[in-house]
């Protein structure tokens, strides 16, 4: 439903940020296991959010933010992270790390 009606498409995207915002930022505060790795996929990772703040702390990562087309089309564009658009239940892309939130 929300890939045909933009408005919902967005407010839901912005949620989702929001909430990721609050929930990366504290554990980003406590886990250690970001350090050394050069490569991560966030799947289903919508706008980008997880991404942008662990590259923030750490910048060594190349970050993979892979969600629906029509999701990653409106992401904005964050340095060291690359939006693809694609099915999960297809193929997700390599890296190092692959994680879901």
């Amino acid at each position: 439903m929300a890939a045909k009606d933009k408005n919902l498409a967005n407010s839901f995207n912005l949620s989702m940020s929001n909430h990721t915002a609050i929930v990366m930022n504290k554990v980003l505060q406590i886990y250690k296991g970001f350090e050394g790795l050069t490569q991560v996929v966030d799947v289903g990772g919508g706008w980008g959010t997880n991404l942008k703040l662990i590259i923030s702390k750490y910048p060594r990562i190349k970050g993979i933010n892979f969600d629906l087309p029509f999701v990653v089309k409106d992401a904005p564009n964050i340095p060291g992270v690359e939006h693809v658009g694609g099915d999960m239940f297809n193929k997700v892309p390599n890296a190092e790390v692959i994680f879901m939130k």
